[in-house]
């Protein structure tokens, strides 16, 4: 059986405790009961409470939980939530016992990692504290192995982030050994003569009206696009909806990435054209490819981050190897040419694209504005030399209208 769940805790042993997507509803609505049936303080009066006791517990949150009582030691009793899995410390005034809701089972279940084996034969601490920092509170994709013969027992589990073996990764990182470690090359460098390379995007047929956005402009002519199919009234087709669940999952194997960079070499190879992830001024990384050595000392690297267009120079400390299973993704920003206009030849703005000194800046603003934030539509010309479009804006004129009205372009029959 394989599910979506959020893992809520990990314990101290390294039990994994998720919350299966499924129970989220149910889950909710119990928390909402039992804030109305409990109001207030706990149970101020002495109680002799017992191990295993049922009970309700007041979060740092102000909200109540289930939960037992996992040991008794003075006016300080340890519980366990039994929704969420974590154990903590709780003065006996913020507990209460009650016998509600003991028939609805814990919404939450322990698990394990499937024939996993830590190191020295137990989880050690700095694994525990990775697994947490790397874990909660993230949706993952859990694979049923084996059931416990106690259903109060672990459920042996393979868990997948990003497209990665938990399992795998934690092997690569010598936290434990595992049975199956076959994602461990997709956390591999490339090795010997290997190139890797990024598949490209689909397109439309030709004549076909799709919608899109402009990640990056580089002159009014020249521009990169995505195939938006969050923005299509239509039913999409099957290209729009192939790219929209490449885009998705690109998105989830990225936030991980980004999770896990640290624990990714830096590049040492810098071959033109070379894939890599690239850390963005947002602080974030990205799939990019390396361009050109700009400077020697320090070493400058001019990259594109290929799912956008956008050009970054950045230094070797912000370059790092891309795990294997990025490269499965089709790059999503596609460069193409805009049909139908070319530069003024009267243009007397003296302010010129340097890289692009036929078109005027101003020109260049005043297709950003078109474009920014903009639904819009394309329709492929040409694929051939060049991928040329006609781009529509969202009252569904072509935008290149504006340029020649204010004359900074002029129609190109």
């Amino acid at each position: 059986k394989i599910f979506q769940a959020v893992v809520s805790c990990i314990g101290g042993d390294g039990t994994i405790y998720i919350i299966p997507k499924l129970f989220e509803t149910a889950l909710n609505k119990l928390m909402v009961e039992i804030q109305n049936t409990f109001k207030g303080l706990g149970l101020l009066i002495p109680y002799c409470w017992k191990k295993g006791e049922a009970c309700v517990v007041r979060g740092s949150d102000t909200l109540w939980y289930r939960a037992k009582i996992v040991e008794v030691s003075g006016s300080t009793l340890q519980v366990q939530y039994i929704d969420h899995g974590y154990i903590e410390s709780i003065p006996q005034c913020h507990l209460y016992p009650t016998t509600f809701y003991t028939r609805i089972p814990p919404f939450c279940i322990p698990c394990q990692l499937y024939k996993t084996l830590p190191i020295g034969n137990f989880w050690q601490q700095d694994a525990v504290d990775y697994l947490q920092e790397l874990l909660k509170n993230e949706e993952v994709e859990i694979h049923v192995k084996e059931l416990p013969d106690n259903p109060w027992d672990k459920l042996s589990i393979s868990l997948y982030f990003g497209g990665i073996s938990l399992s795998s990764f934690m092997a690569y990182q010598k936290y434990c050994v595992a049975e199956d470690c076959q994602d461990i090359q997709k956390l591999g460098t490339f090795e010997g003569d290997l190139s890797p390379s990024y598949l490209l995007q689909p397109l439309p047929v030709p004549g076909e009206t799709f919608p899109v956005t402009v990640t990056h402009l580089v002159s009014p002519k020249e521009v990169y696009i995505c195939l938006d199919s969050s923005g299509n009234l239509t039913k999409p087709s099957a290209t729009e909806r192939a790219a929209s669940c490449d885009s998705e999952s690109l998105n989830k194997a990225l936030k991980w990435c980004n999770k896990i960079v640290k624990t990714l070499p830096h590049l040492t190879n810098f071959k033109k054209e070379l894939p890599c992830l690239a850390e963005y001024v947002d602080g974030l990384w990205y799939r990019a490819k390396l361009l050109s050595v700009t400077q020697l000392v320090p070493v400058q690297i001019l990259v594109q981050f290929v799912d956008y267009g956008t050009y970054l120079v950045a230094p070797t400390s912000r370059l790092r190897h891309i795990p294997c299973h990025l490269l499965k993704y089709p790059v999503q920003a596609v460069r193409v040419l805009l049909a139908g206009f070319r530069p003024a030849s009267d243009d007397k703005n003296v302010e010129r694209i340097p890289y692009s000194p036929e078109w005027s800046l101003k020109a260049l603003w005043t297709m950003v504005d078109c474009v920014e934030g903009k639904r819009l539509s394309a329709s492929i010309l040409t694929v051939s030399p060049e991928v040329t479009i006609s781009l529509y804006g969202d009252d569904k004129n072509l935008v290149h209208l504006k340029l020649i009205e204010m004359g900074l372009a002029e129609l190109d029959q």
